[in-house]
């Protein structure tokens, strides 16, 4: 598969104008995680390097092709002092697949400071790496994040609240060294923040099989991190209905610093046809 640098390797085609590349997938539609971070790769090119990222938020509004490149056109909607804001769609054969607004904050500045504690959780070492105990059809899917140690902490050995409907926590993190500069890591990390959060909203729904797609995702970056380093996404599903559901997720470094928080809501439609997957792989029967 694909490394991640290969992937968020954006070409500049015209000013303001990126196109992202395509690489082979088992998936019938193009990943939300590299659609969004190849977006924000566009969006970070039209930057001064005095600001990073914090905020980003996103539609998306199409299923992408993934055997087609996806070409990306940054508007500069705003350049101010401490703000810069930018607007970024994606596009294949002619029509928008995903809209993203991004805002950039000035990195001299000071305020207040606080975060909630990360929760109580085993260490990723006690763990078993996902690729060697999942099943078959778990196997393929994760094949596409070969280069992305994930594991799912096991619900007997998390503390749950009796005040949260739906809870999953997960270790992940990038399997090789990534360049030192902050922004890849933000990007790296606008990638992973699609893995596994929708599925938060089926931890306490396992008997039911649901069709699963990202509608909509925005993030915020807080605190400096790497993400080849281990990373826990905690993760938590406060409503679920209409074929819909809404998650959260903290992500904090080992450090318990929360260097992260993300917002999704997505598909979450409950599957009659025993010939459709959750997640469309490319031996599918279409729904």
């Amino acid at each position: 598969m694909a490394t991640i640098d290969e992937i968020l390797r954006v070409e500049q085609i015209e000013k303001d104008i990126y196109r992202g590349p395509s690489y082979p997938s088992v998936l019938r539609r193009t990943f939300g995680g590299q659609v969004a971070g190849q977006a924000l790769v566009s969006a970070t090119r039209t930057v001064p390097e005095e600001f990073g990222v914090h905020s980003l938020h996103g539609y998306f509004l199409r299923p992408g092709d993934p055997d087609i490149p996806t070409v990306f056109l940054v508007d500069r909607i705003r350049d101010g002092r401490s703000f810069v804001t930018r607007r970024v769609t994606g596009v294949q054969n002619g029509e928008a697949i995903f809209s993203m607004s991004a805002s950039f904050h000035v990195g001299s500045d000071e305020g207040i400071e606080h975060q909630d504690p990360m929760p109580p959780v085993v260490g990723p070492d006690e763990i078993k790496d996902r690729r060697d105990t999942a099943s078959e059809e778990d196997r393929r899917l994760f094949s596409e994040w070969e280069n992305f140690d994930i594991r799912i902490v096991p619900r007997e050995q998390m503390q749950l609240s009796d005040y949260l409907a739906a809870q999953q926590r997960v270790w992940f993190r990038y399997r090789h060294r990534l360049p030192d500069n902050h922004v890849s890591h933000v990007c790296v990390l606008a990638y992973m923040s699609d893995m596994t959060l929708l599925a938060s909203a089926s931890s306490v729904h396992r008997d039911e099989r649901v069709q699963s797609a990202s509608l909509d995702h925005a993030m915020w970056f807080l605190r400096p991190f790497r993400a080849d380093e281990w990373l826990l996404y905690d993760q938590t599903s406060p409503s679920a209905g209409h074929g819909r559901a809404l998650t959260q997720g903290r992500i904090f470094d080992q450090q318990g610093r929360m260097v992260a928080a993300v917002v999704q809501e997505g598909l979450a439609r409950i599957i009659k046809d025993p010939n459709v997957q959750g997640i469309p792989l490319r031996d599918e029967k279409p729904s």
